[in-house]
């Protein structure tokens, strides 16, 4: 990432609006901007999928939940932060996978520009290629800055997205346990 270039752009940004960016509350405003975005788009340079590349043998073939996984990201068309929590169910086919690395393949996508619905399916269809479930679905409920503070300003509205693949998504019966186990 070239923390340079962003604090020339923030610089600039900061005339722009008619600030002067050498006062002293924004001085360092610049640097400090640049380590956000590192942190904040930090998922860019990441692959997910190494984070399920260790699996264990496991003759489970039952529902697997992990709820809440809270993550915050970047709305890519107006780059405001929105948050939430993830839920993902996965149905194994002989391997599990650590519940830690679940919420790393979350924190991963979700560390870079982003549209929820994206997030969503790009979580569902890692775990069903690196997984190799039988089923998954996965679950966001997320609150967006860029509808609550600017637009509409709407505070309190909460997006709501789903990923269904597999059984999860063929037999009514497991997509309905599913989904009542990752709503609560």
């Amino acid at each position: 990432m070239d923390l340079e270039r962003i604090e020339r752009a923030v610089r600039e940004i900061l005339i722009a609006v008619g600030e002067d960016p050498d006062r002293e509350g924004l001085r360092r405003t610049p640097t400090r901007v640049a380590r956000t975005f590192q942190e904040l788009f930090g998922g860019l340079g990441s692959d997910p999928a190494k984070y399920l590349t260790a699996s264990f043998s496991e003759s489970y073939d039952e529902m697997v939940v992990l709820r809440d996984i809270s993550f915050n990201s970047i709305c890519e068309h107006h780059l405001m932060p929105f948050e939430g929590k993830a839920n993902i169910a996965y149905i194994p086919d002989g391997q599990v996978v650590g519940i830690s690395k679940l919420a790393r393949v979350v924190e991963d996508f979700a560390h870079r520009p982003q549209v929820q619905e994206r997030l969503t399916s790009q979580i569902a269809d890692l775990l069903m290629e690196k997984v190799e479930a039988k089923g998954v679905a996965v679950v966001i409920h997320a609150t967006h800055t860029c509808m609550t503070c600017r637009g509409i300003k709407k505070a309190g509205s909460v997006m709501i997205t789903s990923a269904v693949r597999g059984s999860c998504r063929s037999d009514a019966r497991t997509r309905g346990e599913v989904m009542s186990l990752l709503h609560g």
